[in-house]
C-alpha cells in the first residue's frame, strides 16, 4: 500500500506508548477496584460488558464518597455551568476599558459560555475531575460539533496512551478501539478497506477488528498547503495490519489532558489523591473484613456438640436438639469472643478521616461541618480561603492544562465557524488574557486581597499622626489591584478619577485618554 511504510512507524509509536502506559495500568487496576469500580477500562474489558462491582473486595466505600465529594466540589468550584467562572481581557488592562472594546470581550465571553451550556461539557468535566482525583490522570477530545460549537467525549483509565514532548506538555494521543466491518464501511468509507473487510460486510458478519486512532504533531507539515493533512497536528486512523484509514489534521491539539502532579516534565502520566491512599483503603477494607468476622463470631460463636446429640443440631430461635446424656450440655460455644467493637470503630474512623483528607473532602465540606452559630462571617470566609490555599499547586496545574486549552480550543473553533463577533479593528491581533473568577478562583485571589487591605489600614493608622501619609498612597492602583484580585477590574471607569471625599486628599492618580491613546497607538 502506499503508506504502508508511515503506518509501519504509527504502529510503533503506539507500542511504544502502551509499553510505557503498562507501567502505570497496574495501580489502575487496584484504584478501580478498590476506589472507583465504574471507571477503567483494561485490555480485558470490552465496552457494554456490564462489569459487575465485586463487593467481596469492596466493602466500605468511604474512598468512592470521597473522590465523589471532591469531583463534585472542583465541578461547581472550579466549572460551575451556574455561573460564570472566566472573562476575557486584553493587556494592557487599559485597552480593555476602552469605549467598545469591553462589550465585545463581554459578547464573545457569553458566546463562549452558551456553546459550553448547549454541549455536553459540563457533564464530561464532572466525570474528568473524578477521574484526575483517583488516577491522578484525565483525558477528553474536544471537537467541533455545527450544532452546539464544540463537543466532547471523556476517556477513562486504561483506554488511551499519552505522550509528552520535551517540555513535559502532552501533545501525543492514542487509543484502540474495535470496529465491525458494516461499521467501518459506515465511517471510512468502502475505497480504503481491504477486499476481505469488504466481503465480510457484504455478508453481514460481525467479526471485530481493531482500529488504532492516533493524534500527534505534525512533523513534516507543508506551510503552503492548507488541506487538514498540512495542520498543526495530524490524526491518522488505521488497523493492526497497517491499512491506512483515513488522515486529516487539528489546528490545535484537540485532546485536553490533565495530570494532578507529575515528577519530572518526562513522565506522560499523573499520580493523584487516590495513588497516595490507596494503602489506607486497602487497609480499611482489611478492617472492615475483621470487624465483620468479629461480629459474626460474636453473634454465631463456633460450637461444640456432645456425642450424646441425636441428629442435626438445631441453632435455629426456638429450634431443640435431642441428646440421651443427663449432666454434659449437648450444645455449647467453643470459646467466647468478646471483641472490642468501640476501638475498632474508632480505628476504622481514623483511616476514613485520612482518605477524606487524601482527596481533600474536609476542605470541601468545611462549612457544614463548622459551628457556624460560634463563628462571625468574617471567620468563616478566612477559613475557608485558608483551606482552598491548600489546592494551590493542582489548581495552578489545571489551569495549564485543562482550563487554558479548553478555553483556547473553543474560542478557535468558535471563530472558525463565524460565531463570534468581529473584532474592533485597532485590537485585532493582540492576544486575550483569561481571567477565571471561579469561587475557588476568588478563594486563592482573597490572600493578597486580605494583605492589600491591611497595607491600606496601616497606611490609615499613620495618618492619625501625619496626614500626610495618605497623600503617598495611590488609590486608584489600590483600587485596580483589589478588584482586579476580586475578578471585577471591569467595573473601573476609565479615564475618570477617583475624589477623594474628606480630610484634605490629594485626589487618586488616574489613567488619562493620552495614555490610553497612545497604548491603542503602539497595539496597532
Amino acid at each position: 500500500m502506499k503508506h504502508d511504510k508511515q503506518v509501519t512507524q504509527y504502529l510503533r509509536l503506539y507500542d511504544d506508548l502502551k509499553q510505557t502506559r503498562a507501567a502505570w495500568a497496574k495501580t489502575w487496576k487496584e484504584l478501580s477496584a478498590y476506589v472507583a469500580p465504574t471507571r477503567g477500562l483494561f485490555e480485558t474489558d470490552t465496552p457494554n460488558d456490564g462489569r459487575r462491582i465485586n463487593h467481596k473486595v469492596l466493602l466500605d466505600s468511604s474512598a468512592g464518597l470521597a473522590a465523589e465529594v471532591l469531583s463534585a466540589g472542583m465541578m461547581s468550584g472550579l466549572t460551575s455551568p451556574a455561573r460564570s467562572w472566566f472573562r476575557l481581557s486584553l493587556r494592557p488592562e487599559e485597552l480593555t476599558r476602552l469605549q467598545g472594546v469591553s462589550e465585545w470581550l463581554l459578547e464573545v465571553t457569553k458566546r463562549l459560555e452558551t456553546a459550553f451550556s448547549k454541549s455536553n461539557l459540563y457533564g464530561v468535566l464532572h466525570g474528568f475531575y473524578h477521574e484526575i482525583a483517583v488516577f491522578g490522570t484525565a483525558a477528553f477530545l474536544l471537537e467541533e460539533n455545527f450544532e452546539t460549537g464544540v463537543r466532547a467525549r471523556l476517556f477513562t483509565a486504561g483506554e488511551y496512551v499519552l505522550g509528552v514532548d520535551d517540555k513535559g506538555t502532552v501533545n501525543t494521543f492514542g487509543r484502540e478501539f474495535s470496529m465491525r466491518p458494516k461499521q467501518l464501511m459506515r465511517h471510512f468509507g468502502t475505497a480504503v478497506l481491504p477486499p476481505a473487510i469488504k466481503r465480510e460486510a457484504a455478508e453481514g458478519k460481525a467479526r471485530s477488528y481493531k482500529v488504532i486512532h492516533l493524534i500527534l504533531p505534525n512533523e513534516e507539515r507543508d506551510f503552503s498547503k492548507t488541506d487538514n493533512r498540512n495542520f498543526a497536528y495530524r490524526s491518522v486512523y488505521f488497523l493492526t495490519d497497517g491499512t491506512l484509514l483515513r488522515e486529516s489534521g487539528y489546528h490545535e491539539f484537540p485532546v485536553i489532558a490533565a495530570r494532578w502532579e507529575v515528577k519530572n516534565s518526562a513522565e506522560s502520566y499523573g499520580r493523584g489523591p487516590g495513588w497516595k491512599c490507596l494503602g489506607d483503603v486497602k487497609m480499611l477494607q482489611k478492617m472492615q473484613k475483621t470487624k465483620l468476622v468479629a461480629l459474626d463470631k460474636n453473634t454465631n460463636p463456633p460450637m461444640m456438640v456432645s456425642a450424646n446429640v441425636q441428629g442435626e443440631v438445631n441453632l435455629l430461635p426456638g429450634g431443640i436438639t435431642r441428646y440421651s446424656g443427663t449432666t454434659d450440655a449437648a450444645v455449647k460455644p467453643a470459646y467466647q469472643v468478646q471483641p472490642d467493637l468501640t476501638a475498632l470503630d474508632n480505628a476504622i474512623e481514623q483511616v476514613r478521616s485520612t482518605i477524606k483528607a487524601h482527596f481533600f473532602a474536609d476542605v470541601f465540606t468545611m462549612l457544614s461541618s463548622l459551628p457556624m452559630q460560634q463563628m462571625t462571617a468574617a471567620e468563616v470566609a478566612e477559613r475557608h480561603e485558608e483551606k482552598m490555599l491548600v489546592l494551590g499547586p493542582v489548581l495552578e496545574r489545571l489551569k495549564t492544562e485543562l482550563l487554558d486549552p479548553l478555553v483556547t480550543r473553543t474560542l478557535h473553533i468558535l471563530l472558525r465557524q463565524g460565531m463570534l463577533p468581529p473584532a474592533p479593528q485597532w485590537v485585532q491581533g493582540i492576544p486575550m488574557n483569561i481571567e477565571y473568577i471561579s469561587m475557588i478562583a476568588q478563594a486563592q485571589k482573597a490572600a493578597g486581597l486580605r494583605t492589600l487591605a491591611q497595607g491600606v489600614a496601616y497606611a490609615s493608622l499613620l495618618s492619625q499622626t501625619c496626614p500626610a501619609v495618605l497623600q503617598e498612597i495611590d488609590y486608584r492602583k489600590a483600587l485596580e489591584e483589589g478588584l482586579g484580585q476580586l475578578g471585577l477590574s471591569y467595573l473601573l471607569k476609565s479615564p475618570l478619577p477617583l475624589v477623594a471625599a474628606q480630610n484634605n486628599v490629594s485626589p487618586c492618580n488616574k489613567v488619562t485618554q493620552k495614555t490610553i491613546q497612545s497604548t491603542a497607538k503602539r497595539a496597532e
